[in-house]
């Protein structure tokens, strides 16, 4: 009784105590709801925690004039797997059908009219029951180019296009095998790479890239990434192919040409020009550094098959280039998704490359360079205080005179992991710096350098150091002016340090030269005060009274032009440098004008040269 009263004594306190905790828990609710909102609007593609995001996939089917082709494409379409139930409503077909040029046509009019209307009849009366069916019929010949190009924009980061052309054939395996690459290697974290732009259901047999390597994958092997594009029955991922678009139309605009000198590819543009659409996308795969997912199984099996009907690629049938994978399939190995990072990757020589590899502790060091050297060499360049596009043009000179043992330092930026996207080595210079105390980017540079000719030495490599204002045009030419008898080859003008490999030199760099550059280092702690590495390496060696040479060089000025060079130069010289304090337009007029300079407004490559393994032997 006492208790009621004292409640009803306070009614008024009682109920403001209620409201207090009444919005208390709505504040927690919407600060939740909050937070939920939050992560769901930065969730992206292969970061998100949903196991089963929704997706749309929209079947993209091209045809022209090909009735007896489009009925065979799209009954295999029909009768493929679509899986579970929530997957109905969402797998949408869209068939364009391309109309019959009014001017380069030797058919007479009315027979066009009268194949055109049969193919529209037919596919109206097509039941499609996954999704919508939509019939696009133009009213003016697109052609092939055209007919891919503008078959799809897409609509979210959640929508996927499957691109067919009608004399396509599925395999009934092929949607459960895409859906499963949409869910394995594009929403899931871990498998989730942003290079890779789709997947080829095609059996891969082209090597476009000429005198490249035989396409041979190992048997075992049921999936690897291969930079070239599927036509075949291509899956395409939005934003990648959104990108595309936009270069596309960017490089159009301008009269730009999808030019890409020593490519199969490029012939085939050269010699039909714009009726074909894939030499656009090839240039546009090689200048942002892209792959393909594509598949390997026995017999040449393949989950779509061109059965290379007559049209624009094909004068006369030539029928099926592989053979059609069936039901016995299922539940095989050769149908199993594998993690991203243990695939192999192949450029448009097929010769692998090894993304990711951002070395950041010692015992990295130690694992990475023995796969880089070649002939117990490793070419080591500084990022530091490099501009993107000598190093993009660095890169093509790599890969003229065939240097693949090359590996950049530098600190952490958009370039230095680019780089290591491409397949470029690279070595974070950030991790020989112990105290946390800032330091010039100089003192990193000489740290890092030091720590990297110490462990090549170890490793008993030979170590060339080049600074980010060094080309090396003829390795070749480097490699006859090196001699055994001296450990040290130094160029102060360019930043050019080559330390040969011995017994002796490994223990004088680790007994005497890398003392002496850690304490200057710690001594340059002022960001007023920098650290010349290769001066201080050129006082040690002379210190220590050892064998030394200079480095042929030549140097780039505002004043130089190919008739001076080819006077002053006597014979060729290995390398290439500019003073940093000459211009970066002038230098790359002056590279332009001797024909070193093979990087275009992409910053790729101009060409792709292809140096076949066997041919090295």
């Amino acid at each position: 009784m006492a208790m009621t009263m004292m409640v009803l004594a306070h009614p008024k306190k009682n109920v403001r105590h209620l409201l207090l905790l009444l919005l208390f828990c709505m504040s927690i609710i919407i600060l939740l709801l909050l937070v939920s909102d939050t992560k769901h609007s930065l969730t992206k593609p292969g970061t998100t925690s949903r196991q089963n995001p929704p997706f749309t996939f929209l079947i993209k089917v091209l045809t022209y004039n090909r009735l007896h082709s489009l009925s065979r494409c799209l009954k295999s379409l029909s009768a493929a797997e679509y899986g579970v139930a929530g997957d109905t409503g969402r797998i949408h077909l869209h068939v364009y059908v391309d109309h019959f040029s009014l001017y380069r046509n030797d058919t007479p009019v009315e027979d066009n009219l009268r194949g055109t209307k049969e193919i529209l009849d037919f596919v109206d009366k097509f039941e499609w029951r996954y999704g919508e069916k939509l019939v696009h019929y133009r009213t003016s010949n697109a052609g092939l180019q055209g007919q891919w190009l503008e078959a799809w924009w897409p609509s979210s980061d959640h929508e996927f296009a499957f691109v067919v052309e009608d004399d396509l054939e599925v395999s009934p395996l092929y949607y459960g095998f895409l859906e499963r690459v949409i869910r394995y290697y594009y929403y899931d974290a871990y498998n989730f790479n942003p290079s890779v732009y789709g997947a080829s259901l095609q059996r891969p047999w082209l090597v476009p890239g000429e005198h490249g390597n035989k396409l041979q994958v190992d048997p075992k092997t049921n999936l690897f990434l291969y930079q070239l594009v599927g036509t075949w029955g291509q899956l395409l991922f939005p934003k990648p192919w959104k990108e595309f678009r936009l270069w596309y139309d960017e490089h159009k605009s301008k009269d730009k040409k999808p030019y890409l000198t020593g490519m199969v590819t490029d012939e085939w543009y050269r010699a039909i020009g714009e009726r074909i659409w894939t030499p656009w996308f090839i240039k546009f795969v090689h200048s942002r550094g892209y792959f393909n997912i594509y598949t390997n199984f026995p017999n040449e099996s393949a989950l779509s098959v061109s059965h290379r009907d007559a049209g624009v690629n094909y004068r006369e049938t030539v029928g099926p280039d592989s053979q059609l994978l069936n039901k016995s399939f299922i539940g095989s190995d050769f149908l199993k998704l594998h993690p991203s990072r243990s695939l192999k990757w192949y450029d448009y020589c097929f010769s692998e490359v090894v993304p990711g590899r951002v070395v950041r502790s010692l015992y990295e060091l130690g694992t990475v360079l023995p796969s880089v050297q070649r002939e117990k060499t490793i070419a080591l360049v500084s990022l530091f205080a490099a501009e993107e596009k000598f190093i993009r043009n660095l890169l093509c000179h790599f890969e003229k005179i065939n240097t693949r043992n090359h590996v950049f330092i530098g600190s952490r930026s958009e370039l230095f992991y680019d780089l290591a996207r491409r397949g470029h080595p690279v070595i974070d210079a950030d991790m020989f710096i112990e105290s946390k105390t800032s330091h010039t980017d100089s003192v990193k540079e000489a740290l890092g350098n030091a720590y990297v000719v110490k462990k090549c030495l170890e490793l008993g490599y030979s170590t060339w150091v080049f600074s980010s204002n060094v080309l090396l045009v003829d390795e070749g030419l480097l490699l006859d002016r090196i001699r055994s008898e001296y450990d040290f080859y130094i160029d102060e003008s360019s930043g050019v340090l080559i330390v040969q490999s011995s017994l002796a030199t490994q223990k004088l760099w680790s007994n005497e030269f890398m003392p002496s550059i850690v304490s200057s280092a710690t001594k340059n702690l002022s960001p007023k005060h920098g650290l010349d590495f290769i001066h201080l390496v050129k006082e040690l060696v002379e210190q220590k009274g050892n064998m030394i040479k200079t480095v042929e060089t030549m140097s780039i000025s505002e004043n130089i032009n190919a008739k001076s060079v080819n006077q002053s130069m006597g014979e060729a010289k290995p390398v290439v440098y500019w003073l940093p304090e000459v211009g970066s337009n002038i230098i790359q007029t002056k590279l332009a004008e001797l024909n070193l300079w093979l990087v275009d407004d992409d910053l790729s490559c101009k060409a792709v040269i292809c140096h076949n393994s066997t041919l090295l032997k």
